[in-house]
This record gives C-alpha cells, sequence and structure tokens, in this order.
C-alpha cells in the first residue's frame, strides 16, 4: 500500500488538562483533594474547575490572558491549575512570602487582568491595591476550614462570588497547540529583577509524568502538600498525582506536628520539599517509625547525609532531584542503582546528595566547557551543567535578551558549576550566580546588595550564603560604613526588612573596614565563603 493511501492519524496536542478528565472519567467518586473535614471527589473537582473556567470567561479572562493567585496550598489553587487554562488562560502562581512592591510588580510585569488571594495574605495586597496596572478585579478567598489572622483586606468580591459567575456548561478538555503558555512561574534570577518563566502544555504534561516515575507514583499515592504549588507549579505535581488519580492532602504551612499528623491520618505515601522539610520532619518531637513506606523527593539543595540517615532510620525513602524554575522545576535525578539499598548508610548518602542524571522526559544533563564541549567524565574537571529538551521553559515573559543569553549555543545554561563523574551522574561544585537557597527559596544577593546600600552610611556591601541548621543557608552581609558613619546590625536588619520580603533580609551584618577585591575591583565573595564555610561541605543549588 502506498503512503498516499495510508490512513491518516493526527496527534493529539499534549496538556495536561487532560488528566483531571481523566480522573473524573475513570474514578469520579475516588477522593481527590483532602483539606481539614473537606473530602473532594475527582468529579466534584472537575466540576469546580469547569465551573471556575467559565466565571473568568464570564469576568472578561479572554485566552491569553494572565491570571494571577496568591493563595498558601488549598484546594482552590490546586484547582486553579486546571480552570485558568480551561478558560484559555495562562496561571501566575505568586510567591506566598514577597512584599507588597514584589507582588505589585509581577503582577504589572505578567500584565495579570485578575488576581485571586487568600484573606491571610491580603496584607501582601492591600498596600498596592490602588497601583496596580492591568489587574481589573481583586478576588477574596476565605479558607473556611483553618482559622488563621486576617490583618487587612482588599475590596472586590468573594471566591463564592466569582464562581457564582459561572456555570456547569463544559468547555473541550483540550488545546489546539500544545506550546502555547499555561503558566509563567517568576524566578528570582541575579539581577534582582525577577523574569517570567514560560512553561507550555506539552512541557507540564511531560515533566508531570516523568514526575509520576521518578517519584513513584501509582493510584494509591497519597501526597502530601509540604511544597509550595506556586513553586514550579509544585514541580508540576499539581497536574502529575491528578494523573493517576492520587489524592492530595492541603497543607497551609510546614510544621513538624501537623505533617506526622497527616501522614498518620491520612496514610501519606509521598511528599515533596526542600532539606528543611526534611530536616523538620526528621527532627520534630512527633516523629517516630512510619507504619508505612514514605517516599520523599526533595532538591533545592543538596541534602545533608545526616538528615537523608535519620529519614532511612524513619523507615522513608529519599529520592534526590535537580533542577531550576527553567527547568519546570526538576530536570535530573540521582536514580537509585542496584546495591545501593546494601551500602553503607553513610556510603549511600553522599550518592544520593549527587545531581544525577537527566529525567525520563528530559535530555542528558551535560557538563560544558567554555566552547560547548563536554568535560571529561573524571569527577575533577569543572564546567557549566547544561540543559535542553522538553523539560526546559519556552523561554522568559517579555524578555527577549534574556532568553536568548539563556539558550546561547543552543543550550539553557543554568549558571551551575559541576563536575562530571566516571558513572555518568553530575555533581555541583559550586553556584555562578550566587543564588542563596533558603529553605528551597532562592534570594537574589543582588537584590539584598541594593537594599542594604540604601541604608544611610553603608558606602559597601556584599551578600554570601552561610550554614544554617534549618534552612540550610541563609544571608549574610559584610558592611562597610562611610566615614563617620553609625548603625548596629538590629537596625541594618529591620531595615532591609522593610524593603524586601522578610525572609530574603540577612540574618547576620559584619561589619569590615574594606571588602575583599581583585585588582580589577570585583569583591571576592570566594574569601567570605572560604572562610564562613571552613570545616562544612558547602551546600549547593540541587
Amino acid at each position: 500500500m502506498s503512503s498516499a493511501a495510508s490512513p491518516i492519524v493526527s496527534p493529539t496536542p499534549l496538556t495536561p488538562l487532560r488528566f483531571l478528565e481523566r480522573s473524573a472519567e475513570v474514578h469520579p467518586q475516588r477522593t481527590a483533594i483532602v483539606h481539614g473535614r473537606r473530602r473532594i471527589t475527582y468529579a466534584e473537582m472537575a466540576a469546580e474547575a469547569t465551573r471556575l473556567a467559565r466565571a473568568l470567561q464570564a469576568s472578561g479572562i479572554e485566552p491569553g490572558d494572565r491570571v494571577a493567585y496568591l493563595c498558601p496550598n488549598i484546594p482552590e489553587e490546586l484547582v486553579a491549575h486546571f480552570a485558568v487554562p480551561l478558560a484559555g488562560a495562562v496561571l501566575v502562581a505568586l510567591n506566598t512570602r514577597l512584599a507588597p512592591d514584589e507582588v505589585r510588580h509581577i503582577l504589572d510585569h505578567s500584565g495579570a487582568k485578575l488576581l485571586v488571594v487568600d484573606s491571610e495574605l491580603a496584607g501582601s495586597v492591600a498596600p498596592v491595591a490602588g497601583q496596580l496596572a492591568t489587574v481589573r478585579e481583586i478576588v477574596t478567598v476565605d479558607d473556611r476550614e483553618i482559622d488563621h489572622p486576617v490583618t487587612a483586606t482588599v475590596d472586590g468580591p468573594s471566591y463564592a462570588d466569582l464562581l457564582a459567575r459561572g456555570s456547569d456548561e463544559p468547555l473541550p478538555w483540550e488545546v489546539d497547540d500544545e506550546l502555547a503558555t499555561i503558566s509563567i512561574n517568576y524566578t528570582s534570577g541575579t539581577t534582582g529583577q525577577p523574569k517570567g518563566v514560560m512553561y507550555t502544555h506539552r512541557g507540564a504534561y511531560l515533566n508531570a509524568l516523568a514526575e509520576v516515575v521518578h517519584s513513584e507514583h501509582t493510584a494509591a499515592s497519597t501526597y502530601l502538600w509540604t511544597l509550595p504549588m506556586f513553586h514550579c507549579n509544585g514541580w508540576c505535581t499539581t497536574w502529575g498525582v491528578t494523573a493517576v488519580a492520587g489524592k492530595h492532602v492541603c497543607l497551609r504551612a510546614v510544621r513538624g506536628d501537623a505533617m506526622w499528623s497527616l501522614i498518620r491520618s491520612e496514610g501519606v505515601t509521598h511528599l515533596n520539599g526542600a532539606p528543611v522539610v526534611l530536616s523538620t520532619l526528621a527532627t520534630a518531637e512527633e516523629a517516630a517509625p512510619l507504619e508505612a513506606p514514605l517516599t520523599i523527593s526533595t532538591a533545592g539543595a543538596a541534602p545533608s547525609p545526616t538528615t537523608i540517615g535519620q529519614l532511612e532510620a524513619l523507615g522513608a525513602r529519599v529520592i534526590h532531584l535537580y533542577g531550576l524554575t527553567e527547568t519546570y522545576g526538576p530536570y535530573s535525578v540521582c536514580e537509585w542503582q542496584d546495591g545501593w539499598p546494601e551500602l553503607p548508610a553513610d556510603e549511600r548518602a553522599t550518592l544520593l546528595a549527587r545531581q544525577g542524571v537527566g529525567m525520563l522526559s528530559a535530555d542528558r544533563l551535560r557538563v560544558v566547557d567554555d566552547q560547548m564541549q563536554d568535560v571529561p567524565a573524571d569527577g575533577t574537571t569543572v564546567g557549566e551543567l547544561v540543559m535542553r529538551g522538553n523539560n526546559v521553559m519556552k523561554g522568559y515573559f517579555d524578555d527577549e535578551a534574556a532568553t536568548a543569553k539563556a539558550f546561547a549555543g543552543g543550550w539553557f545554561h543554568s549558571g551551575d558549576l559541576g563536575v562530571m563523574q566516571p558513572d555518568g551522574y553530575a555533581k555541583l561544585v559550586d553556584r555562578a550566580k550566587d543564588i542563596v537557597i533558603s529553605g528551597g527559596e532562592n534570594i537574589s544577593t543582588v537584590e539584598v546588595e541594593g537594599a542594604l546600600m540604601a541604608f544611610p552610611g553603608v558606602a559597601d556591601v556584599a551578600v554570601i550564603g552561610i550554614p544554617h541548621d534549618r534552612w540550610g543557608e541563609t544571608p549574610k552581609a559584610f558592611v562597610v560604613l562611610a566615614d563617620g558613619a553609625r548603625a548596629t546590625e538590629d537596625e541594618i536588619i529591620e531595615f532591609v526588612r522593610s524593603r524586601i520580603a522578610r525572609f530574603k533580609a540577612p540574618s547576620a551584618v559584619e561589619f569590615l573596614d574594606a571588602l575583599p577585591r581583585t585588582s580589577t575591583g570585583k569583591v571576592q565573595k570566594y574569601e567570605l565563603r572560604e572562610r564562613e564555610w571552613a570545616g562544612q561541605e558547602s551546600r549547593i543549588k540541587g
């Protein structure tokens, strides 16, 4: 038979919207979401996503418009991951720890037309509500399950009012273009100005399935939301757990007692988080040997062998991932090899702290030199980690120059330096971008330095990450005061907290007569780091 006579098969554009449609069809009465006393089935989750999508359309949201959410890990934030793209719009999930001016900047830059904010976080919006360039309406969510403080309010309808505009008229759980933007996630970057990282329907679909494979999810998964849903769309697990019709257990705030209570009461099988989450879990008063298997996927910094050992002693299994916001979260995995379970705990923990190999949906993780040639796999030759493929962003929103720079040579440049080991597993050795990773959150030292320089009498400043038992690392400022100027450590810290998000402010300030600099005037941060990290293994981005 000639090719002309062959039947034509048209592929369906990939989109994670299909995951909720399928789970609602196949498992309509299965519990999809647990939050306090609330139990939401997959049929109910799909129905609310449809009603919300129709409500957004009735509110004037058109295809391609941006809809922003500023919410903790509550059902409304999870439903938004399906409802917003179902309406043809783009989701912008905001970091819940941002200061008002930072919230304003992201809303203005993304051009968001509608903002949904949790009532507890209204204080991050109220001071700038009248200054927003594109937001036409602010909707407030009241979490009826969990008591929480409300320190400010904003004018606008309630979430119930918004839903009332919708209808149950079905919408197609599909898209015409799988490369259309499904979400924009803002990252701190290195300049202090956050960049909007664009994810596509195709990338979200494939990364979600890779998360299912590498974190070993099944239909029996009960997933505890210890990772913020705003962070890389929860590493695409918002869509991934839904794909297998697993159970989402919401958690507004990470606390040891709350995690252990839900692990036991809900039969949690999986959770994700930065090493600080693992440490909080392992050291909580409620910690005790697990009654059932628990798989923990971690990234944000290399987990310490001590923490891995503590969790393994409780019966948990740790999977180490590595990536950036620009790679949909995890891009690589330190995949377990045959024989690792039989190794001594400390030897296994050292192996697990590496960044590993590209995930199933990703291209190979490379370490390259300045000419984009792979460095020898000798464990000593340092190069830059680069990535490409389905797990890499579409580009930076409204920033062609930054996008072109990031993809120089056809691969995404992470800015992270590492080595390739003889077994093909990559390991980071330093950060080229000077980002401080505190509790899994990226903090731009340039942004912090800018806030410090605004303090009267500060003549020079440098910020680095120093060790912190709970957060992995925390910013420390080295400050040079102008002649005659006076300031205390507390005064400077409080000043910075008043200008940027509190978690970004330095936890310590040291006054110097001068900063160490090269002959060309560049600050030698390496010298500062070497002194602060003496005798400790540097925690690097993972």
